[in-house]
């Protein structure tokens, strides 16, 4: 991990991208000891609409509250989004794309410069979990590609965030992710 990782999520709204940048947060801050901080944009607030959560990372206290321009590592919870939303814009040199999509690396039209993590993260939620929301099977190959946060500090961030009846299955969701990540660095 670098001294400051600068994370920006991006999704639609019912997709759970805020709840994913406060899980990494809580994961990181609380299971890690390191200093995080996790904040949502908001645009249109409705369920479909591009939605954009934040979480920073670092080893030393943060002050920085802006929004991520620069970020080292990009989240995409939906691959619908590439036709719509710039979403590598900024993406620093040898940062990472994270994305969810059942598409071949070639498909995506995705920059040469970035390191690669895809998953079929739909696939993996609808199997496990039984709907198509991705935020915590997401978390598990941004853990896998990564290691921003460690697999047990985000099972257990996954476990105070969430209701009781829905850690078991979710932590099962990223464990899936975590195992299934097709990466090129």
């Amino acid at each position: 991990m670098r001294a400051l990782e600068e994370i920006r999520f991006h999704g639609r709204g019912g997709q759970g991208v805020v709840l994913a940048a406060t899980i990494l947060g809580t994961a990181a801050a609380i299971y890690e000891g390191k200093h995080a901080t996790s904040f949502p944009s908001f645009g249109a607030e409705r369920r479909g609409a591009p939605v954009t959560a934040f979480t920073r990372i670092a080893d030393a206290p943060l002050r920085r509250r802006s929004q991520i321009y620069q970020p080292t590592i990009v989240v995409v919870l939906d691959d619908s989004l590439f036709a719509s939303v710039p979403v590598a814009n900024g993406l620093v040199g040898g940062g990472w794309l994270v994305v969810n999509s059942h598409r071949r690396i070639s498909e995506l039209g995705l920059p040469a410069s970035a390191r690669l993590c895809l998953v079929d993260a739909t696939a993996i939620a609808r199997e496990v979990l039984g709907v198509p929301i991705t935020n915590t099977t997401m978390l598990g190959a941004l853990a896998a590609a990564t290691g921003v946060v460690g697999l047990a500090a985000l099972e257990r961030a996954i476990s105070d965030v969430l209701p009781t009846a829905l850690v078991a299955r979710n932590q099962a969701a990223a464990r899936a992710a975590y195992e299934r990540v097709v990466a090129r660095v």
